[in-house]
């Protein structure tokens, strides 16, 4: 008895070599392909990973075959390196993570060629053309950082803050709105695309743990309580001065409403807004009249990577009604470019100056970000309004800031185009896009070569190519980041619950007296406190 059962053992094991080898040495070998046709043709996949230019640091981009077949077999080669197979029984190819890190490596700056093959139902197997891809010398920052959330219609659900890893599919929460009773998480951003320090905003706290500005740095969370008795409205989108001192951004009262019947029935107005900086150093807010006018609207802030021009956006205020939405008018509201001069040790500021007017494009002018060697400006243009996520005709524009050329960027599509971050290099460029559905934006990628051309964007790579089939969340606000962000979710959300909110004038010291705004210039302005 005792020795059938190890003969029993010895061939139980024997099995699962002979498995291991023949499903490995598959793997490794792959099938015999000899005689197999040729279709002249390359093959469909999914994601359209095909002629694009991908970072050396790049996480596997695998993908699905679109074509009826029994096999699967794919050759990822380069003139560098060694060279990749992969068999599969289903149309799903998931590459092996290091052999790809390598190949990858070993090409910058070379193409990466994929052969596909596919058995059909006889047993031919037949090869399609050869796709291609680019290697950039060139490495993108390893994380990037983005909202998911529900589509927002009416109402919105739980929504959470997340950092992914670029280099391989790792994801970590950041904030859950669900940890703040389903509060509002908004437009975080990062100085120096470093993950310490950050900014996010939180408005609609049901359980009264009140809103504002949230500070991460150095391990520390700091609740900032930016609203003041001229201006009692949260802070909404912000720019860190490239000192680190200093934090613009802008106060807006956002309106949603909706349309009968359009590409994008949705649409979100922007009734009233200004902009002011906040002094970290002093705990002080300051502005001056030239952008925080009564009949003007202000917003989209963005410093000069060298700090001496604050970018922003601007429009006419044409309604006296700052409650209907939308207002008489809204469709013809177009913004402008402009920028105007601040010194951070004097706090003196400049006079408005036209960057570009809507006079010279016939478009509204949205989300100025400058590259970081200060060379290129991109935004986005649209018909009218300031929110061109919500427009279908929203697209990236980049212009020389030297001879103030512009054109529209090869990487937009047919649908909205928004919410773009340079990398650390400026050599890349993310950004959401509604192109896959017209409703859910994805996180996608484009390289910016020397003299500015953008090329085909990839998707956000995942380790199942089948991800977005059923994902029916949106991705916004990717801004990438140098590294992981060094608190832990739980640690930041339960500082939010429990901490005061800092007040304007005074030291951190967990006291919140008044709050106080020092304009330059007088200004009678009053302002309603609402927010959405």
């Amino acid at each position: 008895m005792k020795r059938r059962w190890l003969y029993t053992v010895a061939l139980v094991g024997l099995a699962a070599v002979v498995a291991c080898v023949l499903h490995y040495g598959l793997k490794v070998r792959g099938p015999a392909l000899d005689g197999h046709g040729r279709v002249d043709r390359p093959p469909g996949i999914r994601p359209d990973y095909r002629d694009v230019v991908i970072p050396p640091n790049i996480a596997p981009m695998n993908f699905v075959i679109e074509e009826p077949g029994s096999l699967y077999h794919v050759k990822i080669r380069s003139a560098q390196g060694e060279s990749i197979a992969v068999t599969s029984r289903t149309p799903r190819i998931e590459i092996p993570s290091r052999a790809w890190k390598k190949l990858l490596n070993d090409s910058r700056g070379e193409k990466v060629c994929l052969d596909v093959y596919v058995r059909a139902a006889d047993g031919r197997w037949d090869r399609f053309q050869t796709l291609a891809n680019t290697v950039a010398r060139e490495e993108i920052d390893p994380y990037v950082v983005y909202r998911l959330m529900n589509t927002m219609f009416t109402v919105w659900g739980p929504m959470s803050i997340r950092q992914r890893s670029l280099e391989d599919f790792g994801e970590s929460l950041i904030l859950d709105s669900r940890s703040l009773d389903d509060a509002c998480l908004h437009c975080h951003t990062f100085l120096g695309r470093r993950p310490d320090p950050m900014i996010m905003h939180m408005r609609h706290t049901p359980e009264g743990y009140g809103g504002g500005m949230v500070l991460v740095q150095g391990g520390r969370v700091t609740k900032v309580d930016t609203k003041t008795a001229r201006c009692p409205r949260g802070a909404a989108f912000s720019s860190w001065h490239p000192s680190g001192r200093a934090i613009a951004f802008s106060i807006n009262k956002f309106r949603q409403f909706f349309r009968g019947a359009a590409l994008e029935v949705r649409g979100i107005v922007d009734l009233d807004s200004d902009l002011a900086v906040y002094l970290l150093d002093s705990q002080v807010v300051t502005s001056t009249a030239a952008i925080a006018d009564p009949d003007v609207l202000e917003t989209w802030p963005a410093w000069s990577p060298d700090g001496r021009y604050l970018y922003y956006c601007t429009a006419p205020l044409t309604w006296e009604d700052r409650q209907k939405t939308p207002p008489e008018g809204y469709e013809q509201v177009l913004y402008a470019l402009k920028r105007i001069s601040y010194d951070l040790e004097s706090g003196a500021w400049g006079e408005p100056e036209d960057v570009l007017s809507p006079q010279e494009t016939g478009l509204s002018i949205t989300q100025p970000r400058i590259s970081p060697d200060g060379r290129f400006l991109l935004f986005c243009m649209c018909d009218y309004g300031t929110w061109p996520t919500w427009r279908p005709d929203s697209d990236l524009y980049l212009m020389d800031l030297e001879s103030r050329r512009r054109r529209r960027l090869e990487c937009n599509s047919d649908r909205a185009e928004s919410w773009h971050c340079w990398s650390s290099n400026g050599r890349w460029i993310v950004f959401s896009s509604k192109r896959d559905n017209g409703v859910l934006p994805r996180v996608y990628f484009s390289y910016i070569d020397e003299d500015g051309v953008a090329h085909k964007p990839f998707i956000l790579p995942q380790k199942d190519p089948t991800f977005y089939d059923s994902l029916i969340q949106m991705h916004q606000i990717p801004e990438l980041v140098s590294g992981p962000i060094p608190l832990k979710g739980e640690d930041i959300a339960r500082r939010l619950r429990s901490d005061e909110w800092v007040g304007l004038g005074l030291p951190v010291t967990g006291a919140t007296p008044a709050p106080v705004f020092q304009p330059e210039g007088p200004s009678t302005r009053q302002r309603v406190s609402d927010v959405p």
